[in-house]
């Protein structure tokens, strides 16, 4: 439980944010924007390595909305489509975004997440935010008359107090409010953990096709290759803990001989080599019990964090700072009116994250594989299907009806081979299971 302390200098301001990411800085330049009174706390110092390099097309319009289209335009990689490669099918089957349901979004980018994050947080203090780097929420305590006072720590150790009428959590993978209200629950449909690295000299995929994303089925999970505009190339390992638990050798040894158990990629990196140590991150996958309560809100990863396969954590994050920003500025100007827009704004994060889930829970699943390797556009499913990748889900689309059918396929097959989709369900099961030392 984090609790506040004493402290006799207190600042105060309209709406205070923790966190500099998507989430927390798009809020930020929002809020400002429409005249309140902004303070942005990080507790590092942009630009920061942080990993999730690829965008959806649906991040574009959000971009336009914020005014920083041009500079990501500058610094992206152009992404028009996603390559899925199977072992158990020996082939690649691709999917551009310009034949999803709506062909206006036939691109996204792939971006440096250090630079793409340092712009937004410019723009934020572009828009009259007020952003403090280097300062670290330790404590908050939400008070009586609805304020919230937060205490935070400098890098040089100093103690400072703010005060504020609206708290917003961005603080990503930290998960502040969750912990502090204890509200934060592991996925129990999926868990798993990953281990990634930057590499130069990777092989990429010819002409237009150089900077789509790869994703690479393997036996204990999936494989990720997202090209960069400064020629490194993302990639990383999502794959079950206790795969991750067995390795008996250094963790960059042990990535190496993950990659070579799936020998498309590794051919791809045969003459490359790595430009930044190996990283691993477990506990992949959870919720918090709630996103929003008097006087805050939790935004991205804050709230909840799903397997990354379909690139979705920039989209939701910043898709949630907007549908946030509408409910904390109706909250300042009128609060009678804003328990609507609250539980709005829940709804749509929900049901946006359900509508990724399903298909992240069955990824790895033989079903859902043959489907995605053998697209068919009966019925206009496949463009259905391409538009949820490409992050069409927040608009009222007829893309939703066949995603409903899409879904019936599934069920169909799955019972049609049912000895086998069992075995597959059973192993799925034991795969997610969490370390002993880790199941509490």
């Amino acid at each position: 439980m984090i609790t506040a302390t004493a402290n006799p200098k207190e600042d105060s301001c309209d709406v205070l944010v923790v966190g500099g990411g998507p989430a927390g800085s798009t809020i930020a330049a929002l809020l400002a924007e429409r005249g309140h009174q902004v303070v942005l706390l990080e507790k590092d110092r942009h630009p920061r390595f942080h990993i999730g390099e690829s965008l959806l097309p649906f991040n574009l319009p959000l971009l336009d909305r914020l005014g920083v289209t041009e500079q990501i335009a500058g610094i992206g990689m152009l992404k028009y489509g996603i390559e899925f490669v199977s072992p158990w099918h020996e082939k690649f089957v691709a999917f551009d975004f310009a034949n999803a349901w709506d062909k206006d979004f036939p691109f996204a980018y792939q971006v440096r997440r250090s630079e793409f994050d340092h712009a937004l947080l410019k723009n934020a203090i572009s828009k009259g935010a007020t952003v403090v780097e280097g300062c670290k929420v330790t404590g908050v305590d939400f008070r009586p008359d609805n304020s919230v006072r937060a205490i935070a720590i400098t890098e040089q150790g100093q103690e400072t107090s703010w005060k504020a009428k609206f708290f917003v959590d961005a603080s990503g993978r930290d998960t502040l409010l969750a912990n502090h209200f204890g509200i934060k629950r592991r996925n129990p449909k999926h868990n798993s953990a990953a281990m990634f690295g930057h590499f130069t000299g990777a092989k990429r995929l010819p002409g237009k096709s150089e900077g789509n994303i790869s994703v690479f089925w393997f036996e204990y999970g999936w494989f990720w290759f997202i090209p960069l505009r400064d020629g490194a190339t993302s990639v990383g390992a999502v794959c079950w803990p206790h795969y991750l638990k067995s390795r008996k050798t250094d963790l960059t040894d042990f990535f190496m001989e993950t990659i070579r158990t799936c020998p498309v990629l590794a051919d791809r990196l045969k003459d490359a080599k790595l430009s930044a140590p190996v990283t691993a991150t477990g506990n992949y996958s959870y919720r918090a019990t709630r996103m929003s309560g008097p006087g805050y809100i939790m935004l991205g990863d804050a709230f909840a964090f799903i397997d990354p396969v379909f690139s979705t954590g920039v989209y939701i994050a910043m898709s949630s700072a907007f549908l946030g920003a509408d409910a904390v500025d109706l909250f300042l100007r009128d609060p009678s009116r804003s328990r609507t827009a609250f539980r709005h704004f829940e709804i749509e994060i929900r049901r946006v994250l359900n509508s990724f889930s399903w298909f992240i829970y069955r990824f790895t699943t033989p079903t859902l594989r043959e489907l995605l390797m053998g697209p068919r556009n009966f019925l206009r499913v496949e463009e259905a299907v391409l538009s949820l990748l490409a992050g069409d889900v927040f608009r009222e689309t007829p893309i939703r009806s066949r995603l409903m059918f899409f879904k019936s396929l599934y069920y169909v097959s799955f019972m049609a081979n049912l000895k086998k989709s069992y075995v597959s369900w059973k192993k799925h099961k034991d795969d997610i299971r969490l370390p002993i030392n880790e199941s509490t």
